[in-house]
């Protein structure tokens, strides 16, 4: 199986968007050969993820939480603290969560390079 390089920029476009596009292209549904049992996808390389563009007013509503399982242990953060502090990290797992749940997505997302 051959895999093609994709080079993608991102700025200025909705981040969104774009992460269900890289999505599309790390699983290879854009290919004849598609298999959804056959980790078959192509290589992305992404650029310029901090200039992502996000529409309303995601950046001050919308919310990040982890816990840390003890009582009163939940951090929360919202969409601008998390870009203000690593943008590749959220856009990775904004495409992480859009890939299958299942065996194969740990070697698709190690296919998306963010520059």
């Amino acid at each position: 199986m051959e895999r093609q390089t994709h080079q993608i920029d991102a700025s200025g476009k909705i981040a969104g968007r774009i992460a269900s596009e890289i999505a599309v292209l790390l699983q290879g549904k854009n290919k004849a050969t598609y298999q959804p049992n056959v980790d078959g996808g192509d290589i992305v390389e992404v650029s310029n993820v901090a200039k992502l563009k996000f529409s309303g007013k995601k950046l001050e509503q919308k919310m990040y939480h982890r816990a840390s399982g003890y009582p009163g242990g939940i951090k929360s953060k919202n969409l601008q603290q998390r870009m203000e502090e690593d943008p590749g990290k959220l856009f990775r797992d904004m495409v992480r969560n859009m890939l299958p749940k299942n065996k194969l997505r740990a070697n698709m997302i190690k296919r998306l390079i963010i520059k």
